[in-house]
């Protein structure tokens, strides 16, 4: 089983993560660079999307709307996202300004809404953890968003620190206590040179993964427990990207680490 994909950074639109390629079945990823001026459109039926731009600025327009020049950040580093978020079968256009990088997270949906903009204001930012598993969590498109699957968040973590940790997992529909969500994670760092390690597991052992995971990689987490952890000196950035019918954080931590909740 390999769990881990990764972008080469090519010009135009690079299929991540599919239905035919990946174990998840409730969310893709499709990466996008574009130079200024460049156009990319989408009109696929009976799915939402969310764009999420990681650096540059963007024009986004469908009928009856249009989200001009948007996106403040140069990089991921430089502050929080702007979000995109297009209901079901609404076909819509991205135009680059200057170059641009945007994430674009779907997943299927016929829920009826309407295209909603999430500025960098709009992020709640919250500090999570305990020490030894800290990290500054943004959520971007939450309960705020009436989408139908989706829900999105960034987390930046120090060198040193854990992530998704206490190891927890979303994979059972048992609610309210846990929900059946998938997940992806999207990761940068600060130097060329840096990387962290990403486990999924289950307690059944059908699912053991440890990867090495640099600039521009990827993993699916369809179930399991997946604690992340970012090594001394660098400083990292993930996209969280969920998927599921109740959305929000509905999650159970592995039984063998119960204990540091209370610490």
């Amino acid at each position: 089983m390999n769990l881990k994909k990764t972008w080469t950074k090519n010009r135009g639109k690079s299929e991540i993560i599919t239905k035919e390629n990946s174990t998840c079945k409730k969310v893709e990823m499709d990466m996008l660079r574009l130079a200024d001026g460049d156009t990319k459109s989408y009109r696929e039926e009976n799915k939402e999307y969310a764009l999420v731009i990681l650096g540059g600025s963007c024009t986004v327009t469908g009928d009856g709307f249009a989200f001009e020049n948007v996106g403040k950040r140069k990089t991921v580093f430089d502050g929080p996202a702007t979000c995109v978020y297009i209901p079901a079968n609404i076909p819509f256009t991205v135009t680059a300004i200057g170059e641009a990088v945007i994430a674009v997270a779907k997943s299927p949906s016929t829920k009826v809404g309407t295209p909603t903009l999430v500025k960098p204001e709009d992020v709640i930012i919250k500090n999570l953890g305990k020490p030894g598993w800290e990290r500054e969590a943004h959520f971007v498109l939450d309960e705020r968003v009436d989408a139908e699957m989706l829900y999105i968040g960034e987390a930046f973590v120090k060198g040193g620190q854990w992530s998704s940790y206490p190891p927890h997992k979303h994979d059972d529909d048992n609610m309210p206590t846990e929900a059946a969500t998938e997940e992806i994670y999207y990761y940068e760092f600060d130097k060329p040179q840096g990387f962290g390690i990403q486990k999924v597991y289950t307690l059944e052992g059908d699912i053991d993964e440890t990867y090495t995971v640099k600039t521009g990689d990827f993993v699916e987490i369809p179930r399991g427990y997946h604690p992340f952890h970012v090594a001394p000196g660098y400083t990292n950035y993930y996209l969280w990207i969920m998927a599921g019918r109740d959305r929000g954080f509905f999650m159970t931590t592995d039984p063998n680490h119960e204990w540091l909740n209370t610490k």
